[in-house]
């Protein structure tokens, strides 16, 4: 089986980024702000030094956490034909943006903030989309209290999604335990959650080398509740990590080695996932630059690094539409490098639906997102190159200065062989963003008002409800 996938490091290339970051770990250390956790590594033979909250993780910790983490695993939806089992074969399992602090109005097209009625469209949205494969928080509702607006997202997503949901922050270890429990209320308890965890949640270390009290934390309390956890490093080359690929991939390579520590150390075999957002800082600005040449390398770079360890990765992004309207917006070279994103052998990727450089989000984003990925998966897919496949046979049947068209083999396997694209996208690509964002609306428009989510009970609603209502009373 061959597929098309990118590759940037050299063996000994790996080696080096692998060998830098475990003396990052060892002699340089991390910080870790929160007590327990830095005296939970110091039982498990790391240094500590309790002044400056620097722990020095040894190698020999490093091998054993990556030991006990599993190699694959299921995240589950709420529906097990979303289930999706890491890592992939072929093409990667594609989700929305999250975290959005605005979005576009469909009816003015204007930025705003978002409701809890947003976030319930954007979830619903998603789960009418086939391209999507499973959900994160995609904006923060700003109808409720601040402190409880996480509860609202999780809650919100698993009950207007069938998809698995991945919650994109989770504040401190209140906030863990709330989620947690809502998400065991639908699955029928914590013990079957554990056995079927359908929501995972993303956990950045603080760049450079920084666990933050809250998050790790938190951190702990999912991993002991069975919940997956995604490490998201979001160095900016040459902000918080040095300006060199090779600097920016040993401090994602140590972050993420250290949150796996944690993880192992708070609840050996607790599915764990390798991941990282880092890009280098545009350095006549300070934003974020996605559209960097330099991107596909370093996400390359920690495909082949997750490989390395033989954890499941989400590394890359898929879209992120530049403009702050729906639309493509990009010059060629843009889309090129967020395209190649994709060929970094990631097993997750995120980012449709993101306008604004993932700051915005958008229901016509998603659908022409959704539409563009339907045509890239094309350069994804499993290629088989065998004898059969060589077509020898055939060659000795056509012969010299023939054509292969008329033969019956050609009408037989042009289907499966090739890939054809969506007509849809091929016309809106010829015409720029003028036709494709009303026709974008209008299909978003029937979607939201024609797809029904499988309803949950009654009384679980009624129960989780009054859950997040107790919890909001402590941020009044």
């Amino acid at each position: 089986m061959s597929l098309a996938r990118m590759k940037f490091l050299e063996k000994n290339e790996e080696d080096i980024i692998h060998s830098q970051s475990i003396k990052v770990l060892a002699e340089i250390g991390i910080k870790v702000k929160s007590p327990d956790v830095r005296n939970m590594l110091k039982d498990a033979g790391a240094s500590v030094d309790q002044k400056t909250g620097v722990v020095k993780i040894p190698e020999s910790l490093v091998n054993e956490s990556l030991k006990k983490a599993p190699h694959e695993f299921t995240l589950y939806g709420r529906d097990s034909k979303h289930d999706l089992h890491v890592p992939v074969d072929d093409i990667p399992f594609v989700g929305t943006t999250g975290l959005s602090i605005h979005m576009t109005d469909m009816e003015t097209g204007k930025q705003r903030y978002a409701t809890v009625k947003d976030a319930m469209d954007f979830a619903k949205l998603s789960d009418a989309l086939p391209q999507v494969d499973f959900l994160w928080s995609m904006i923060i509702p700003r109808d409720v209290p601040e402190g409880a607006h996480t509860a609202h997202e999780v809650w919100i997503g698993l009950t207007n999604s069938l998809k698995h949901f991945q919650q994109v922050e989770c504040r401190n270890a209140a906030d863990a335990r709330m989620q947690v429990k809502l998400a065991s209320l639908i699955v029928g308890g914590e013990d079957e959650l554990k056995k079927k965890p359908i929501f995972s949640v993303i956990v950045s270390p603080d760049s450079p080398l920084v666990l933050r009290k809250e998050a790790i934390e938190a951190q702990v309390e999912l991993a002991r509740a069975g919940v997956p956890i995604v490490s998201m490093t979001m160095p900016l080359s040459g902000l918080t990590a040095p300006v060199t690929i090779a600097g920016t991939l040993v401090i994602v390579n140590a972050e993420n080695l250290a949150s796996l520590v944690v993880t192992q150390l708070a609840a050996p075999g607790c599915p764990h996932m390798y991941s990282s957002d880092a890009v280098p800082g545009d350095m006549t600005s300070g934003d974020v630059a996605y559209e960097a040449v330099e991107v596909p390398m370093i996400f390359a770079a920690l495909g082949q690094m997750a490989k390395r360890y033989r954890l499941p990765s989400m590394v890359g992004d898929w879209g992120l539409c530049a403009g702050s309207t729906p639309g493509i917006h990009r010059s060629f070279s843009e889309v090129s490098s967020t395209a190649l994103d994709t060929f970094s052998g990631t097993d997750l990727i995120s980012g449709i639906g993101s306008t604004d450089v993932a700051k915005g989000a958008s229901f016509e984003q998603m659908i022409i997102d959704s539409y563009m990925w339907d045509n890239w998966k094309g350069f994804l897919r499993k290629i088989d190159i065998n004898e059969e496949n060589a077509a020898l046979d055939v060659i000795k049947a056509v012969g010299h200065g023939n054509t292969f068209l008329m033969h019956p083999h050609t009408a037989r396997n042009f289907k499966k062989a090739l890939y054809f694209r969506n007509k849809k996208i091929s016309q809106w690509e010829a015409t720029l963003s003028d036709r494709m964002v009303p026709e974008a609306r209008e299909i978003a428009k029937k979607m939201l008002k024609e797809h029904v989510p499988l309803s949950i009970d009654k009384d679980v609603l009624k129960a989780g409800q009054l859950m997040i209502k107790d919890y909001e009373k402590s941020f009044a």
